[in-house]
């Protein structure tokens, strides 16, 4: 069925309840690489309950931890082949430091489809409030699909985050386990393209790769530890485009550059020199 943007855009994909405890929040974090200093107090943080700061990241999941089937991608003029799909983008925005358990309403719609001529790029925008209708995090994430353009959409804009004309202000090294994506898909993506080897191939990649989020929650704690000493309740937006894949195992180049209130911040694979994240913005309240 080819893509309708008559029928997609502004289309409402309903509200949804959901739930999550401190488990839930642990292991997503420990899923990101935290704990990996078991004696550092700020790594403790992430990974026990005492004193357990949240990344504002969490929101990536936190509606469907509990999945255990993978996504589909059909929604109203929308249906596409999952093994034509990769992450786009991702925003969040925490409106207050995400509690460590809580209930809380997620309405989500398709704010926009853009048409790249060989691909289609499909955006969500999810608002989430608490029991009592408070803010807790607006997300927005788009979607890549391969071979799905051509509809006639508009192609949309073309944004880049120009970086500063000098060194990083911080470098920090990050090694991924062998092992990361078949722990993170236990957060609720249990999509094969990261665990099924016959799948990633049949999708165009020689191995599984790591959850594009994995990354984007992986360098978001790599920011808040090198920016905030791990205070996540400071973390005010988290922003990235995911410029290329990442394999479990290699080791991420995380560059930030000090902008005013802002930090600009790249991520690339080490062993390959390949770049992972781009065009990325980090917030502090």
């Amino acid at each position: 069925m080819p893509i309708d943007p008559s029928v997609a855009i502004g289309a409402e994909l309903g509200t949804a309840e959901f739930s999550w405890s401190a488990s839930d929040v642990l292991l997503y974090q420990l899923a990101l690489g935290a704990g990996a200093d078991p004696l550092s107090g700020r790594e403790l943080r992430y990974a026990t309950e005492q004193d357990t700061v949240v990344l504002p990241t969490f929101a990536t999941v936190a509606q469907n931890f509990h999945a255990t089937e993978p996504p589909k991608v059909s929604f109203p003029g929308v249906e596409i082949d999952l093994a034509k799909v990769v992450h786009g983008s991702q925003s969040v925005t925490a409106h207050r430091p995400l509690p460590a358990s809580g209930t809380a309403v997620a309405r989500t719609r398709i704010s926009d489809v853009h048409d790249k001529g060989k691909a289609a790029v499909i955006w969500q925008e999810t608002e989430v409030v608490d029991g009592a209708g408070d803010p807790l995090w607006t997300a927005r994430s788009s979607i890549f699909a391969r071979g799905e353009g051509g509809f006639g959409g508009e192609r949309g804009p073309s944004e880049r985050i120009e970086l500063p004309d000098r060194d990083a202000d911080v470098t920090v090294d990050v090694p991924t386990l062998p092992q990361q994506a078949l722990l993170y898909r236990l957060c609720g993506d249990r999509n094969p393209l990261h665990s099924d080897p016959a799948f990633a191939k049949a999708a165009g990649f020689d191995a599984p790769i790591l959850h594009g989020l994995c990354t984007y929650g992986v360098v978001a704690k790599a920011v808040t530890d090198a920016v905030l000493d791990g205070d996540a309740s400071r973390v005010g937006s988290w922003s990235a485009k995911f410029a290329g894949i990442m394999l479990p195992g290699e080791t991420l180049r995380v560059r930030i550059w000090h902008d005013d209130e802002r930090h600009l911040v790249t991520a690339e694979s080490v062993e390959r020199s390949a770049p992972v994240l781009a065009d990325a913005v980090f917030t502090a309240r």
